[in-house]
């Protein structure tokens, strides 16, 4: 197989997911419902995973009344691989396939070093690394057995690239181990015609964001929040990162994989 040449499609073509799937965990809410948001628009049926269900099934009511694509929820636990295949089974089943499947998911607990248990460790990892390991594995399973290719998109973040602040070493190794994850699969999956794809998104204003920020040190939280305003005048917000994903999912980046896309701001360069 190969990646197709899309040279001769119109730009509205090369945008559209028209007869396309999608699966965005963590899509309850913050940065992931927005990408559903933006995959929706674009014309996917789209399958949105969480653990807070309910959440979930709002945010799924809420663009099926907006856009003409099937949109559904379910409860998704992604430490636990049998419920990412149960989630892969019910998109193919109500959806039709997987063709774009979105790792959004993942913790950002602030413990420092010496305060940081195995048991803490192990929770960030299991969520943030290990579970977009088995997801990819899960979704590049079925995309292989329908034999149409498809995406897979892991959100990276600028902890991805270098250390942030006191606190997140879990989530900094977290983030390095996913964008080497990128890399490594996009070699193993492009015979496949899957492309594999990163984007890593600096600090956006979300429900866990905000949360996060405010329980760091007064002085800590004074220079970062100094910092993302500096750059283009504000602070991101879950668009701007869903209109990054929406690029790496459609045909426009039919011809990229192995790469993290950084929506940072300027703030790796």
């Amino acid at each position: 197989m190969a990646i197709a040449d899309v040279t001769g499609k119109s730009l509205a073509s090369l945008i559209s997911l028209q007869g396309r799937s999608a699966v965005v965990t963590g899509g309850a809410q913050g940065l992931g419902k927005a990408m559903a948001r933006r995959l929706a628009e674009a014309g996917a049926s789209v399958l949105i995973g969480d653990l807070k269900v309910e959440q979930a099934e709002a945010a799924a009511a809420e663009l099926s009344e907006h856009y003409a694509g099937k949109v559904i929820a379910t409860r998704l636990d992604v430490t636990d691989s049998a419920s990412i295949g149960a989630a892969g089974e019910l998109a193919a089943r109500e959806l039709g396939g997987i063709d774009i499947w979105v790792n959004n998911a993942g913790l950002y607990p602030n413990v420092g070093l010496l305060d940081m248990t195995d048991e803490t460790w192990d929770q960030v990892m299991a969520v943030n690394l290990r579970g977009v390991f088995a997801s990819c594995r899960e979704a590049a399973r079925r995309m292989i057995d329908a034999g149409k290719g498809g995406v897979l998109i892991n959100v990276v973040s600028t902890a991805g690239f270098g250390g942030v602040a006191p606190g997140v070493s879990a989530y900094v190794a977290s983030k390095h181990g996913v964008r080497g994850l990128v890399r490594q699969l996009a070699i193993e999956l492009a015979p496949h015609d899957i492309r594999v794809l990163g984007v890593a998104p600096t600090f956006c204003e979300t429900e866990g964001n905000t949360a996060a920020l405010a329980a760091l040190p007064d002085r800590v939280r004074s220079e970062i929040s100094a910092t993302l305003t500096s750059r283009l005048g504000r602070v991101g917000v879950p668009d701007d990162i869903a209109r990054v994903v929406l690029f790496a999912a459609c045909d426009l980046a039919a011809f990229m994989t192995g790469s993290t896309l950084l929506a940072d701001a300027g703030e790796v360069a």
